[in-house]
């Protein structure tokens, strides 16, 4: 994958949830939940799949916390600390 900046991170996961959501990547807003936005728990692990694959994180292994899985910028900020 080689080092990606924070703002590339936040745009490939926008880019998966809106496919996944099946909306226009603009309609993924990075400071809002995912549960607000429609991710439900089957969505939920269409995307913990994306990431496993593609920043090659182990997400069993990794420490991460719900926390870190709020919102799209969360989530970005934290796969960036551990690229």
């Amino acid at each position: 994958m080689g080092v990606k900046t924070l703002k590339e991170i936040e745009n490939i996961l926008s880019q998966e949830i809106a496919t996944i959501l099946s909306v226009d990547s603009s309609k993924v807003i990075l400071d809002t939940p995912f549960h607000e936005m429609g991710i439900d728990s089957l969505s939920f692990v269409e995307l913990l799949v994306f990431i496993e694959k593609t920043f090659n994180i182990k997400l069993m292994e990794s420490g991460l916390t719900s926390e870190n899985f709020r919102t799209v910028r969360s989530l970005a900020s934290s796969i960036s600390q551990m690229s």
